[in-house]
């Protein structure tokens, strides 16, 4: 286990603290802990997601030579 100090607002506390009020935890590393993999989960991950990739294999340009790269740089 990884320990860190942070500082935050007295905002960002008081949302720790709700979130950890709502789902009955004992503590707010629990808190902070699923909020982060809350936010991987909607944000992080779904930059991996497959429909993601075959969306940049789609948009890549085939080049065959170095003289159509060179044509495709000086446009």
């Amino acid at each position: 286990m990884v320990k860190n100090i942070i500082n935050i607002s007295e905002r960002e506390s008081r949302i720790i603290n709700m979130v950890k009020a709502k789902y009955g935890m004992k503590n707010k590393n629990q808190a902070l802990g699923l909020i982060i993999q809350t936010y991987a989960k909607a944000f992080l991950e779904a930059s991996l997601h497959p429909t993601n990739e075959k969306a940049r294999r789609d948009s890549a340009i085939k080049i065959d030579n170095l003289e159509e790269l060179k044509k495709r740089i000086r446009e």
